[in-house]
């Protein structure tokens, strides 16, 4: 099983997608790959929204794209949602392994609290979020002290400070976890800075084309996913600078947002600048002295 997901038929069908290109890859026989794409679309994926003009959109919108409802829950994910199917299935868990998240930024805490709720509902699998990137540097502490005695933090991604052009220009964090596991102090985090992506967007409301990609994008993600997955040896269009690994303290929940260390240590050829910087004002400095003295003297 696959997926609790917070918002929309957006986030529903990229995760859709993913498993059905996964489920071709794994499956040669059309009348299987068939059945499993029903299976997927009907019992696999799980959204919630509380406000019902956008939950109807959602619903209209999968249903246009072939999709269905995929069990899209008019609820509040806080106080109304037990981690149950609904749609018949009302005592029934749903058993999520992966779970995708955009909370909404105006809730306490830069919205942890979305994520504790979320992660406490499940037993194993991944999560990511993305999240004001203030809450992995002191706005949630006390949350991600107790979300880490339960899932490991693999990833902090610092995105593109434009990625909401037009609706927001909050810096964002994705955070990737591995839920079940208890974080311990020596596990690796992977510290990502994305903030150049490759795209380059627009806020022109009559543009015909608000992202475009001008700089390796499509590369440039598909290597982000290969660096949480696999780690640094497949450090290609990325630098050392915008990939670092490192260690968080469970107990702290203020040092999410890590960047490489800069090394200070000067070298062989930095002693060799300053010397003849240095050597180069003395000698402009006595040329110039050597010249008002001639002045002075009517020479």
């Amino acid at each position: 099983m696959c997926g609790t997901l917070r918002l929309a038929a957006g986030l529903l069908v990229a995760s859709m997608n993913e498993m059905l290109i996964d489920a071709k890859e794994k499956i040669k026989s059309p009348d299987a790959f068939a059945l499993k794409s029903v299976e997927i679309k009907a019992n696999q994926l799980l959204g919630l929204e509380i406000l019902s003009e956008v939950y109807m959109l959602a619903i209209l919108n999968m249903i246009l794209m072939g999709d269905g409802s995929s069990n899209i829950l008019n609820k509040d994910s806080l106080k109304e949602f037990n981690g149950n199917y609904g749609f018949g299935k009302n005592d029934k868990k749903f058993p999520a392994d992966a779970f995708v998240l955009n909370p909404p930024y105006s809730a306490p805490e830069n919205s942890m609290v979305f994520v504790e709720k979320a992660l406490s509902m499940m037993s194993k699998g991944y999560a990511a979020i993305i999240i004001q990137n203030s809450a992995g540097s002191g706005k949630a502490t006390e949350y991600n002290k107790r979300i880490l005695k339960h899932s490991t933090l693999l990833a902090s991604i610092k995105m593109p400070i434009d990625l909401f052009i037009g609706k927001s220009s909050v810096q964002t964090n994705i955070y990737v976890f591995r839920v079940g596991e208890v974080h311990q102090k020596d596990d690796t985090v992977k510290f990502i800075d994305f903030s150049v992506d490759g795209y380059t967007r627009t806020n022109r409301k009559k543009a015909s084309c608000n992202l475009r990609d001008t700089g390796h994008a499509k590369e440039r993600y598909a290597e982000l996913v290969d660096l949480v997955r696999f780690g640094k040896t497949k450090l290609n269009i990325f630098t050392e600078k915008e990939y670092y690994e490192g260690k968080i303290n469970p107990e702290n929940g203020a040092d999410w947002n890590q960047t490489a260390p800069i090394d200070t240590k000067p070298t062989l050829d930095d002693f060799k600048k300053t010397v003849s910087d240095y050597l180069a004002w003395e000698v402009s400095n006595l040329l110039k002295n050597q010249t008002t003295e001639n002045d002075r003297l009517g020479k």
